[in-house]
């Protein structure tokens, strides 16, 4: 809707791209903000350590404005970070002269034509601006999807169970209790959000936590490690939304 200009702004939700790349497939401005930023109160959770609320705009001031609105402490989220909102809009003077922006080899190794093109003319541009573009290394890159897929179901299983008929959501009919759990997820749930509540339980299970879940936790460590050691290097880091256009 923002892309067509239906809505001025929007919201999603982010777990593991879910404003990034539709806001770069249809040419809008996404943002997910840092972790704690926004308040999550009223999101059903699906990786609580992942999961994002960030703007959609038709441009960087109108996401800027948006963010500023819903950034801050919020009671009902103990994980909403207490710090300052800055006036991000007031930040936009269009000066970028002098930042060292980091552009990660691993990032590029896989982009095709299209997307290579446009991200190459898009760090000419900054360099014509000023910007320092220096390449980077985030060697922990490749471990990144299945570190994500790992923690992402085991805490959509945890996070989900709750749906049970009892608790949370609709009643299925049924003769006894476990029947009612059985029709009510079974009902609820589609086939997607099965496979990845099946895929959570059996790495969370006896005897698979250390060799999956635990392991996956010490890979985001890692890649968090990454990003630590690049932003010593550089103020920012340039990278493609997805290593292919939109389908």
């Amino acid at each position: 809707m923002v892309a067509q200009g239906t809505a001025v702004v929007s919201l999603g939700s982010d777990t593991g791209g879910s404003v990034r790349q539709p806001a770069s497939f249809c040419g809008v401005v996404g943002i997910t903000p840092t972790y704690g930023r926004v308040s999550r109160y009223g999101l059903t959770a699906f990786a609580s350590s992942l999961d994002h609320i960030g703007p959609f705009a038709r441009s960087v001031k109108d996401a800027a404005i948006l963010l500023g609105a819903i950034a801050g402490h919020d009671a009902h989220d103990a994980t909403s970070a207490a710090a300052p909102v800055p006036d991000y809009a007031a930040q936009l003077d269009g000066n970028v002269k002098g930042l060292k922006l980091g552009l990660p080899r691993e990032y590029m190794k896989d982009l095709t034509g299209e997307s290579h093109d446009l991200l190459r003319k898009a760090v000419q541009t900054l360099g014509y601006l000023g910007c320092e573009v220096r390449e980077i290394s985030l060697p922990a890159t490749d471990s990144a999807i299945a570190a994500y897929y790992i923690v992402a179901t085991a805490e959509a299983s945890s996070n989900l169970a709750r749906y049970d008929g009892v608790r949370y959501t609709t009643r299925a009919a049924a003769d006894t209790l476990a029947g009612m759990y059985r029709q009510t997820r079974g009902e609820g749930f589609g086939a997607e959000c099965k496979r990845r509540i099946m895929l959570g339980t059996y790495v969370l299970s006896h005897g698979y936590y250390d060799a999956y879940y635990l392991k996956a936790q010490k890979v985001r460590a890692l890649i968090a490690r990454d990003f630590a050691r690049a932003f010593e290097q550089v103020d920012a880091i340039v990278a493609p939304v997805s290593p292919f256009p939109a389908f």
